[in-house]
């Protein structure tokens, strides 16, 4: 079930709690839900109240307004219907009558008010979320940001590195420690720098790096630093110190950010899944010279750490790891031979367009599906340089022979069971009439890999993202689905009863912020007690998560998620509420759904 199903149930708990019905619409002048959640007692207790006072806690007024305890309360006669007075909801919204409070005791300060509110609602939230809430959400599925319908999809492309071949976490290790190895023996950096290990988990994807001051940070789709979330080398630099470094503010200018390829001039984006031992080589090296006092440029430890990461890519350290223990490195090989048979049967054609060299690929390809690996796809492309592959028109296509040497006649034509190298996407398009929505792409890199493709040629893209199988497990519990509505159930509280500005209703205030600053920090840390989650910062999508959903019609954890959905399966992306909308979120529901705090006020004027 998920946080909208939830919500569903809660709607129809709070009808079921009241009259067993849903509410009819009314004339304009509505009422909404109560706000107060110990209004939702059943119709029987309401019956009981006949008789009895009918001043109602929704509208009890703050301790300045409120009246005396000499003076008695008002009673209800016998038979006497008494309507209460109701607010105007939101245009063409719909609601309920408030259902009146029962009682004879004296009218409660501030304090209590707001403490009985914040305890009903707690209540509510933790009565109405059974366990199991959110068990539906599973790693295998794939999630539709765009609506794609798989039998208008005639062609299918991929990337290699992290989509066809899946690699095991024991490759980022071997990558740290042999650019560490030539930060010291290359670059002459201290010794002392060996014995840092390497520290699975420290950092996550999408991550940005203030080349300038050393800084490694997640920022969000806002441009704005998620507070907590700022490390100088590997120790967490106060809130207090970013407001005074980026002079007061938490926002990173545009004119600094990265730029369309996550390469700023002053900051960098890490995008891709091979950037995690680079960020942390990063953060040891820095933490190494600050603990030692030693003075350092943070541009020129960039500079280097980033030549240390590409000398192990380039000098082929990692393509020989690979190849030597093909069964250690490669994860879900029978998958990915599912998925091609399976594509092959349906009469679909498949390219492959990847950076890494034709050997590597072969090896691979040959592990996972066996010697016969290039009678599945009718074009092979190898060392493409992407991004440029995909905006560049200068570079030709190169046939490789079967010793994978450079052929030199001219391409007229891009034949099935040949290699080619290099080349560029326009040439790839005029030789193949491969255009359009007819055409997916999988890669693992938003940038040099579903950017272009979709922006500027129409293909349909789909994104691989192997850290949803790890974030949708943290969903998907219990204590995350009761935690996360809680804050959301509170902040809405907040957002509905700030209007009481008394010295006794800011204390209170000041309490629920410092509690709601904590469940932000929980459900941070059950993600990567660093970084959090790559997907969102404290509520707004990361700068990650808002180029996902920009540069790919759908993604998924793995290529084998295909294997769940028939050819000609839809992708529906679910509507997702603007704030204008008024969605039944948790917060609204179990507030009032009232957005504006001086509703009333402005109705009266209007």
């Amino acid at each position: 079930m998920s946080f909208k199903s939830v919500g569903t149930v809660l709607t129809r708990t709070l009808w079921a709690r009241g009259n067993r019905t849903p509410p009819p619409a009314r004339p304009p002048r509505v009422n909404r839900l109560s706000t107060s959640c110990g209004a939702l007692a059943g119709s029987k207790q309401i019956e009981k109240s006949k008789g009895q006072s009918c001043s109602s806690d929704t509208d009890r007024p703050s301790s300045s307004d409120a009246p005396s305890s000499s003076e008695p309360p008002h009673k209800c006669g016998t038979g006497e219907k008494k309507r209460l007075k109701e607010t105007v909801g939101a245009p063409g919204a719909s609601g309920v009558r408030r259902r009146s409070f029962t009682s004879n005791a004296a009218p409660m300060d501030q304090t209590s008010f707001l403490w009985s509110r914040y305890n009903d609602l707690k209540r509510l939230v933790y009565d109405l979320i059974p366990p199991g809430a959110c068990k539906s959400l599973n790693s295998s599925v794939i999630y539709a940001n765009n609506e794609v319908s798989l039998e208008e999809v005639d062609i299918y492309g991929f990337d290699y590195d992290y989509t066809l071949a899946q690699y095991s976490n024991a490759l980022n290790t071997l990558i740290y420690d042999t650019a560490k190895g030539f930060l010291i023996e290359h670059f002459k950096y201290p010794e002392e720098i060996a014995k840092y290990e390497y520290i699975p988990n420290f950092t996550v994807r999408g991550l940005h790096y203030d080349i300038q001051k050393g800084l490694l940070m997640k920022i969000d789709a806002f441009h704005y630093i998620e507070p907590g979330t700022v490390y100088r080398g590997l120790s967490p630099v106060s809130d207090d110190e970013v407001l005074y470094l980026y002079g007061g503010t938490f926002h990173v200018p545009l004119s600094q950010d990265s730029g369309f390829y996550g390469k700023g001039p002053k900051v960098k984006q890490f995008m891709d899944i091979f950037s995690i031992p680079e960020m942390t080589l990063l953060a040891v090296a820095n933490d190494f010279f600050i603990a030692n006092d030693i003075e350092y440029d943070p541009v020129h430890l960039f500079k280097d750490v980033s030549e240390a990461i590409g000398m192990v890519h380039l000098k082929g350290y990692m393509y020989k790891w690979i190849m030597q223990d093909l069964d250690k490195f490669i994860l879900r090989k029978e998958e990915t031979d599912a998925v091609l048979h399976r594509l092959v049967s349906q009469g679909k054609k498949l390219f492959l367009i990847t950076n890494s060299p034709f050997s590597f690929v072969d090896k691979g390809m040959t592990h996972m599906v066996g010697k016969n690996w290039r009678d599945f796809f009718d074009v092979v492309i190898v060392q493409a340089d992407k991004p440029h592959f995909f905006t560049d028109c200068i570079k030709p296509f190169r046939r490789l022979d079967n010793n994978g040497d450079l052929r030199w006649e001219k391409i007229n034509r891009l034949d099935k069971g040949q290699i080619y190298k290099q080349g560029n996407l326009f040439d790839f398009l005029r030789l193949t009439g491969w255009r359009g929505s007819k055409v997916l792409y999988f890669g693992d890199h938003l940038y040099s890999d579903l950017a272009d493709l979709m922006l500027r040629h129409g293909w349909r893209t789909a994104a691989i993202v192997p850290e949803l199988e790890h974030e949708t497990k943290i969903v998907s519990a219990h204590r995350y689905a009761v935690t996360l509505t809680w804050l959301q159930a509170l902040t809405g509280l907040m957002e509905r009863l700030q209007t009481h500005r008394d010295p006794a209703s800011k204390k209170v205030f000041l309490e629920w912020q410092k509690e709601r600053e904590e469940l932000r920090v929980m459900t941070k840390n059950l993600f990567n007690p660093q970084f959090g989650s790559i997907f969102r910062t404290c509520h707004n999508p990361t700068y990650f998560s808002r180029r996902l959903s920009r540069f790919s019609d759908i993604y998924m954890a793995s290529l084998s998620c295909l294997l769940n959905y028939d050819p000609s399966y839809t992708f529906y992306p679910r509507r997702t509420p603007l704030q204008h909308e008024a969605p039944l979120w948790m917060d609204q529901l179990c507030t009032g759904c009232m957005k504006t705090p001086h509703l009333d006020d402005m109705a009266s004027i209007r």
